[in-house]
């Protein structure tokens, strides 16, 4: 049923897990090449891992309480390992007791969202790197370019479906200059990408440390400072006390949804300090299902200055 040459397993979860709910997380817009999600709620994802790229698709039978995965490609059985964790089993939220009531209600209406854990730290690095101080629509744009230009196709079936996964540390520590300018990612950024793509192993390593740990690690690297270390342990990590402080949006969205009036970091943390260590919890609920400061005014334009 899977197709040929897929491997497939078979995972039964202790809640009702969505899985579109928690990956949409890793989903870099709408037209990620390494991230598709079908009207029925089956989401594909392409991913480089350390035994080569591998396809996985993930569907959920909510009627007989089981996600199934198949995963075809070189990577596929470290894939399927890693399933349950990409999917929050690891994700221990069994003390998570919001101290705010709104927040607390609205964790209730829906307590089945995890943190993920992709395992998959270069990945989520670059990711986080192309988004530093862009729109979305740029960084998407970058994204979408560079997995497009240096990108493998993916293996099984998502290979007819146009996917493709990211370029493996080697590929993108040999990308020109000016190959990343033509993907819309400046030379700051690109820098940082480069450097991390060569020592990539070291950071892969920052998966079996604590979070303080992983944290100093990620950001002793050039380039990398606390938001963009967040953005990585919120996904490679799994951390969920990994907090977006250094974000456009995240400190004033939470404070105008529990006070009216947006924050500033220092309010952020003053506010979240007793949530630990659920921090990055609270941020979620928070900016995905409350409404934050209403948008007035042009939304910011894309710089014209890059090729591309």
């Amino acid at each position: 049923m899977a197709g040929e040459g897929a491997i497939t397993r078979i995972w039964r979860p202790g809640w009702p897990c969505v899985p579109d709910d928690v990956l949409s997380v890793v989903r870099r817009g709408r037209g990620d090449p390494s991230f598709q999600r079908d009207l029925d709620g089956t989401v594909w994802r392409v991913t480089t891992t350390p035994e080569g790229v591998a396809t996985l698709r993930i569907r959920a039978r909510p009627e007989f309480g089981e996600v199934i995965l198949d995963a075809w490609g070189a990577g596929a059985e470290w894939a399927l390992a890693g399933g349950p964790a990409l999917l929050g089993e690891g994700d221990d939220v069994s003390g998570f007791a919001p101290s705010d009531p709104r927040v607390a209600a609205a964790w209730r209406r829906n307590p089945h969202w995890r943190v993920t854990r992709t395992g998959a730290v270069l990945e989520a690095l670059v990711a986080a790197v192309i988004e530093q101080k862009v729109t979305g629509q740029e960084a998407w744009h970058g994204w979408r370019q560079l997995l497009e230009r240096y990108g493998t196709p993916a293996p099984g079936p998502a290979g007819e479906r146009g996917m493709r996964a990211l370029p493996d540390a080697a590929t993108l520590a040999r990308v020109p200059s000016w190959e990343w300018l033509r993907c819309r990612i400046d030379s700051k950024r690109s820098a940082t990408i480069v450097r991390a793509a060569r020592v990539a192993p070291s950071l892969e390593r920052t998966l079996e440390d604590s979070a303080e740990e992983a944290d100093r690690r990620l950001r002793s690297l050039p380039g990398v400072g606390a938001w963009t270390s967040a953005e990585i342990r919120q996904r490679a990590h799994g951390h969920a006390d990994a907090v977006s402080f250094g974000d456009y949006h995240v400190a004033a969205h939470v404070g105008y949804a529990l006070t009216g009036e947006p924050f500033d970091d220092r309010q952020l943390a003053d506010l979240l300090e007793p949530e630990r260590p659920h921090r990055y919890r609270i941020q979620h609920v928070v900016t995905t299902r409350m409404p934050g400061r209403p948008r007035r005014g042009p939304r910011m334009a894309p710089r014209t200055h890059l090729p591309g």
